[in-house]
């Protein structure tokens, strides 16, 4: 079996590019820039490509075929619409990344399938997913072009912390916050519930769908099996540091407007997807791929990243300007309390 990763490198991806260059029945394919060489196991093929060279990438790409072709980076409708052009008869099977975050917000119920209704009005990036989505199956219909959609939602790796409310470097600013004892934003009250997967179990569920003919024309989300309140992911996070908890609540709408002068689509990033309580069911998933379940529980995958994080300068990014930020929110609130209670 042969597959072509388009990207390869990221989060998601790497734990796919691993797993499968591990297993003699599959000849792996990456086409990229070829940015992060390094990390790409030993086996794996490289096609130096960029994909939106859309004419090289087809005079590259005239002479072969795949069982399966992976899209990690199509983000906007104008991506798959090309991917549809360059793999249309190259390929038995086309894997869309989408997200889970294209579920309908605000949600009706809390436990989300596939066939849950898609729908997004706080994410600009939820609705491009969807519309990719919605191209892609129409050209299933009406061609049988040969796709499967998958919806992760919060995958992780070693590399990074997941957290609800993070600056534009990622979570290291507030793992500092958290060493320095000072307060952590949490959006809410920390009690809605959110599912975390570390992406080696990701990548487990993403291969058994590669080359099964009944997951063509499907839709399928993976994520873990382990639904935690925001609560508890950051008190794990707390205590494989070592470090007390020391947490203050701000509601998502006030973080959402506060956060726009600045530049952070909390917006999006919350009202349109964490600060929503679900709880994914992967009985679809799990009757092609039994075999896929949580083996990386988030107190594990946290202390794994914190160990990595530790030993490599390079995921040691600070962000003053966030830090900063949560200072002015924390001191805005306490200033409103401090005026109403003056007021009584």
């Amino acid at each position: 079996m042969k597959a072509l990763f388009i990207g390869g490198t990221g989060t998601i991806s790497t734990a796919i590019v691993r797993r499968l260059a591990q297993d003699p029945n599959w000849e792996v394919w990456l086409l990229n820039r070829g940015n992060r060489k390094d990390i790409i196991p030993e086996g794996v093929h490289q096609l130096i490509a960029d994909i939106y060279d859309e004419a090289a990438v087809a005079d590259l790409l005239k002479d072969m075929q795949f069982d399966v072709v992976s899209d990690f980076i199509a983000f906007t409708p104008d991506a798959v619409e090309r991917d549809y052009r360059l793999f249309k008869g190259k390929t038995r099977q086309y894997m869309f990344i989408s997200s889970a975050s294209a579920y309908h917000k605000p949600v009706a119920g809390y436990v989300i399938t596939e066939g849950t209704t898609l729908a997004n009005p706080y994410w600009e990036y939820s609705r491009n997913k969807i519309a990719c989505e919605e191209f892609l199956m129409e050209k299933y219909r009406s061609e049988g072009f040969p796709v499967t959609i998958i919806r992760p939602s919060h995958t992780y790796d070693e590399r990074n912390i997941p957290m609800g409310i993070h600056g534009d470097n990622g979570s290291y600013q507030v793992i500092l916050r958290m060493k320095a004892g000072k307060p952590v934003i949490i959006h809410g009250d920390g009690t809605s519930l959110w599912h975390m997967t570390f992406n080696q179990d990701f990548a487990v569920g993403y291969t058994g769908l590669m080359g099964n003919h009944l997951a063509i024309g499907e839709a399928f989300q993976i994520t873990g099996d382990e639904a935690l309140t925001w609560n508890q992911i950051y008190q794990t996070i707390a205590d494989a540091l070592g470090v007390p908890l020391n947490a203050y609540y701000v509601s998502s709408a006030f973080l959402a407007e506060a956060g726009k002068p600045y530049g952070y689509d909390f917006e999006g990033g919350l009202i349109g997807d964490k600060a929503q309580s679900v709880i994914f069911d992967n009985a679809k998933l799990k009757r092609l791929v039994p075999e896929m379940k949580t083996t990386v529980h988030f107190a594990q995958g946290v202390r794994i990243a914190l160990d990595y994080i530790a030993s490599h300068p390079e995921c040691q990014k600070e962000d003053p300007a966030f830090d900063s930020w949560c200072d002015r929110v924390i001191a805005a609130q306490e200033a409103a309390k401090k005026a109403v209670a003056d007021e009584a």
